[in-house]
């Protein structure tokens, strides 16, 4: 393929320079440029595959067809030529954290570690930068993935760190550790048998606080930590959706995003700083959700933020047993998990949304949970109504629920890599008999609900390649279990591919503009080097990123040698 800019080749057809300023054709009425290329999947089944797109000065498709047909109706046009390169639809993750992905690239990464003495490595590596006093943090530590699969303790952490408080959230932002300094710092007395309502500070025999808190009592330690200031936090956004970009992504919904965090957004998109497009979800009954109440649905004039979402909480995760469940853990005697929101709770705010014309989305893991959330969507909404009301994850469902979605117009918005992340120790936790409602992404489908698919990054990788290979083959990276687990349970590659394409964009109100490539929506699109539904779903992983497009424009190219 001929280069003169790392993936791309861009070129007046009239032989003008890269420079030169975009050609107005007189028979699209202003600026035009076509992009041609081996195959562009469009994710439209009136025209599934095209060789050509023209698209105008403001980033909308103005034209699709072959490249002959286009380049004689644009004579003028520049051109954007992918050579034998695959052109798809722009990426959308219907579920992420945009902030929490850019403070991983300021705080300690602690994702993959393998023991706990890894752990300390790291946070010993990078408290040398740190001034002295200052809070230690850091994100991604999972038990499952050490020898002992036991929940760590404050001691583990007190001989390399005496003095500075150290906090460490778990890999999905469902519990945290902490050492006896963060712990001192708390004003709460942590020690005795009481307990705040949606968390667990784990104790010991004696009823001390062991240094581990789980959902709502990490909130006991995270109040005593000195507040982001304006600057760091805006710094965090700005990192996040540049680390999205670099991998395929042309937009995110940002699964709780506070009020101050939106006008950061919106201070970002007034700067032009947005490469992305942002579907922020309010966090909560909170300050964002009172604004969209009393000023209405927000959308930035760029196109490329709104907020019209509330995220809500009803349940924990199953990593560290929060999952509500209907039936004891099988792996806990006793123990059914939590429930952040009482169902009542839910209701009054799911009501109040209802009213605001706000879409909600709740987060809910266990089969407890995700009924619970059914129960209360089902006496609230009105079936006429396209509401597109969501369910966060959706992971263990029993048998009668699963057919709940498609009648009440429920989404389930759902991450692939959760599966494999947790497939060596899910079954542990649920038993044969309930993993079989576990992950269930084709029960959902097949039953004629829609999947909007994401990673809920950073608890997972920001990359969707890694979703789509997940998706399709329900294997770790060395390809085991053989066959896939849970294998009556794949996607198909055009399946997965619409799950963060079309459907993802329907979840967020967005599909008259992005989710496909066709005339009149927007010209967001990632060029790939390979085809992924020519590949072996097993090479989906390792597809190569050469260029990231949002509104026609680049928002993120791979260097020579680079590419991801």
């Amino acid at each position: 393929m001929r280069r003169v800019i790392p993936s791309l080749v861009l070129l007046a057809l009239s032989g003008a320079s890269t420079a030169a300023p975009p050609a107005r054709d007189a028979a699209s009425g202003g600026a035009v440029r076509v992009l041609t290329a081996a195959r562009i999947h469009t994710m439209d089944v009136a025209r599934p595959q095209v060789e050509a797109i023209a698209y105008d000065a403001s980033g909308r498709i103005v034209a699709l067809g072959s490249r002959e047909a286009l380049l004689r109706q644009y004579p003028k046009a520049q051109r954007v030529d992918a050579g034998a390169a695959t052109v798809i639809p722009g990426l959308i993750d219907a579920h992420g954290h945009v902030a929490g992905l850019g403070l991983t690239k300021m705080r300690v990464d602690l994702v993959d570690t393998t023991s706990k003495a890894e752990v300390l490595q790291r946070l010993q590596a990078f408290a040398r930068e740190l001034p002295a006093g200052a809070w230690l943090l850091g994100r991604g530590w999972d038990q499952n993935d050490w020898p002992e699969k036991q929940f760590p303790t404050a001691a583990d952490l007190d001989a390399a760190f005496p003095d500075r408080p150290v906090w460490l959230e778990r890999v999905d932002g469902h519990a945290g550790w902490g050492n006896t300094a963060a712990m001192r710092a708390v004003k709460r007395d942590l020690a005795g048998t009481w307990q705040p309502e949606g968390g667990q500070v784990v104790r010991d025999a004696a009823g001390k606080p062991s240094g581990v808190f789980v959902d709502a009592a990490m909130q006991l330690v995270e109040q005593a930590i000195p507040a982001l200031d304006d600057a760091t936090a805006e710094r965090a956004l700005a990192l996040g959706m540049q680390e999205a970009v670099a991998h395929g992504l042309t937009g995110v919904h940002d699964a709780g995003v506070s009020l101050a965090d939106l006008q950061r957004y919106r201070r970002l998109a007034d700067r032009g700083r947005m490469p992305l497009r942002i579907n922020a979800m309010a966090d909560g009954d909170s300050a964002a959700l009172a604004s969209l109440c009393s000023d209405g649905l927000y959308r930035h004039p760029s196109g490329r933020l709104q907020m019209r979402s509330v995220k809500l909480y009803i349940d924990g995760a199953l990593g560290s047993r929060g999952a509500a469940m209907l039936e004891d853990y099988s792996d806990h005697a006793g123990h059914r998990g939590l429930m952040l929101m009482k169902p009542e709770a839910l209701e009054q705010v799911a009501k109040k949304a209802r009213g605001c014309k706000v879409q909600v989305a709740t987060h809910a893991i266990g089969d407890r949970g995700n009924r619970e959330v059914l129960d209360v969507f089902a006496r609230v909404l009105d079936k006429k109504t396209d509401h597109r009301w969501r369910i966060e994850h959706a992971q263990i469902l029993a048998p009668d629920d699963l057919k709940r979605f498609a009648p009440l117009g429920v989404i389930a918005s759902m991450q692939p890599t959760h599966a494999t992340s947790d497939m060596p120790w899910a079954e542990e936790r649920v038993g044969p008999q309930r993993i079989t409602g576990a992950y269930a992404w084709r029960q959902l489908r097949d039953s004629g609900a829609r999947l909007a698919l994401g990673s809920d990054f950073p608890v997972e990788s920001v990359d969707p390649r890694l979703g789509l290979f997940a998706a399709a083959t329900r294997t770790d990276a060395a390809g085991k279990p053989a066959g896939g687990w849970l294998a009556q349970e794949k996607l198909t590659v055009f399946e997965a591919l619409r799950g963060f394409t079309l459907d993802a964009a329907y979840a967020g109100f967005a599909e008259a503009e992005v989710g496909s490539l066709a005339v009149g929506k927007r010209a967001d699109f990632v060029v790939l080097t390979q085809d992924p539904m020519a590949v072996p779903a097993e090479q989906l992983r390792s597809l190569t990123v050469q260029a990231t497009y949002v509104d026609g424009q680049p928002v993120y190219e791979a260097k020579a040698g680079g590419a991801r």
